[in-house]
């Protein structure tokens, strides 16, 4: 067996922008071969992808998939919202999220080990889609929820997921309470679940606010109006947040807690998942990109 030094690696690495490990187990499996282990991520489209690997993905698609297992989401990104509708992308992104529920796994390291189903495993088949698009794609995360009745709400734009958790009802209500998490985002199920720390700080915020407000008014009110006038907009902010305090947004007229008691269910948890939450965009002029794009060309 070859001696794969850190020479040789390296050298691998800046002629293919692959990761050192990806470098090292292609020289090991090239037997210390440097040109064939070159020929062999090209092959499998680790060196074209692993150019691009450091280009930020914050669009793409949730997709969906039911097993006996459980109802899986998953968040899978592009670079572009124009791939994000690319119907290659879009098949790859149905099929994964399938494997996932069918080895009822959310783990994504897990989940690209997979076989794919055509001989190559997830990761290989997403590199070889990555070189064929020319553009950087991520397997960001998955989501599941196993319980008696689970509603599913996917935007129509595929870009906002829903799971909820549900005791009671049917089918077509827990699908709709979905949609309202899709539209109205609560963070909590119900006020009581806002952690304290969260309640502390914005008690603090409306403490201050309402003896500046007492301090500048002609008539200051007395302290316990104060402290009335507090907690009610502490009992506003919880229920602004919170699932079951919300007008329900297909009749406003009611809250969501009124509409679960009604129809005898519970909700027991919710995952809302958002195409690039928490990513970062670049923001790129447009003559700048385009001299970033002539400078590439000429090296």
């Amino acid at each position: 067996m070859a001696n794969i030094t850190a020479a040789l690696v390296k050298e691998l690495r800046e002629r293919t922008g692959a990761g050192m490990m990806d470098c090292k187990k292609a020289l090991v499996a090239a037997d210390g071969d440097i040109e064939k282990a070159i020929d062999d991520m090209r092959k499998n489209g680790q060196a074209k992808a692993a150019k691009k690997a450091g280009r930020v993905t914050a669009e793409g698609v949730i997709v969906s998939a039911t097993s006996a297992s459980g109802v899986y989401i998953a968040e899978i990104n592009c670079e572009t919202d124009f791939v994000a509708k690319d119907a290659s992308f879009n098949e790859f992104c149905n099929t994964v999220v399938k494997i996932a529920a069918e080895n009822n796994t959310t783990d994504v390291a897990t989940i690209k080990a997979l076989p794919y189903g055509n001989g190559e495993t997830v990761e290989v088949y997403l590199n070889n889609l990555i070189a064929k698009i020319g553009e950087n794609m991520s397997i960001r995360r998955f989501a599941s929820i196993q319980a008696s009745n689970v509603g599913l709400y996917i935007h129509n734009n595929k870009r906002i997921g829903v799971l909820v958790a549900m005791d009671g009802g049917d089918q077509a209500l827990a699908n709709n309470i979905a949609m309202h998490v899709c539209g109205l985002a609560p963070q909590y199920v119900n006020p009581s679940d806002v952690p304290a720390e969260q309640v502390e700080r914005e008690h603090q915020v409306q403490l201050e606010l309402a003896m500046k407000e007492n301090a500048e008014a002609a008539k200051p009110k007395p302290a316990e109006i104060v402290e009335k006038i507090i907690n009610g907009r502490m009992a506003k902010y919880t229920g602004e947040v919170s699932l079951v305090t919300q007008n329900y947004v297909m009749d406003d007229s009611i809250t969501v807690g009124d509409l679960l008691k009604k129809n005898g269910a519970v909700v027991k948890s919710f995952i809302r998942m958002v195409v690039g939450e928490g990513i970062e965009k670049q923001t790129v002029d447009f003559a700048t990109e385009v001299a970033q794009q002539v400078a590439a060309a000429k090296k």
